[in-house]
């Protein structure tokens, strides 16, 4: 029972390790010793491969202010991926406040005058931001983005280069995206990811 109960949750979610495994069951009305649920675990041989990170000495790089409320701050990111032979681009916007996933727009090309309309609609739907957090990319820093910012009393506000730790949340939510959603598919066309992408968000 526990082992196909394994086998269909390592399924359905294919990124889950033992603690999300074992969590899942703890959290349920199924009753599961932690060491027979890592004995079969290990058995199956479901276990992910555990990437040794590189521990870099770096200077204090200062505490991310972290808000109080919703609406606070949002910040924004772009991540690559590749349709075919051809990039495409995912435009992910999060709350900084319950990490909460507010919008990703999937397209080949995603200009300045498109991310505006994509904020414009997370403001229809969830309400104004205070601020926006990014880094200095160009449509970030163009006159056409920061004129719509000014235009709805919305501050703007830029990391330092090279220090994407000062935009900590966004860059989490970014690598868990990748990890979970657009490592898992080759897409045939922008409709397919558009789709996965809004399933994966809610």
């Amino acid at each position: 029972v526990i082992a196909n109960w394994l086998l269909q949750l390592t399924d359905r979610h294919k990124r889950w390790g033992l603690v999300c495994v074992t969590g899942t069951f703890l959290t349920s009305d199924a009753v599961l010793e932690i060491k027979t649920g890592y004995r079969i675990y290990r058995e199956l041989e479901l276990y992910l491969r555990i990437k040794p990170r590189s521990r870099i000495v770096r200077d204090h790089s200062g505490v991310l202010d972290a808000p109080t409320a919703p609406k606070q701050c949002c910040p924004m990111d772009f991540v690559s991926d590749s349709l075919g032979d051809v990039e495409n681009k995912t435009f992910n916007v999060i709350d900084d406040y319950n990490r909460k996933g507010l919008d990703i727009e999937v397209d080949l090309s995603l200009p300045a005058a498109r991310v505006a309309r994509s904020l414009e609609q997370i403001i229809a739907w969830r309400g104004k931001p205070s601020a926006i957090r990014c880094d200095n990319g160009s449509k970030y820093i163009s006159a056409t983005l920061v004129n719509w910012a000014n235009g709805q009393g919305i501050t703007l506000i830029y990391i330092q280069p090279g220090k994407p730790t000062q935009n900590a949340y966004i860059e989490r939510f970014n690598r868990t995206e990748r990890h979970e959603w657009l490592d898992l598919h080759v897409f045939d066309s922008l409709e397919q990811a558009r789709q996965l992408a809004t399933e994966w968000l809610w």
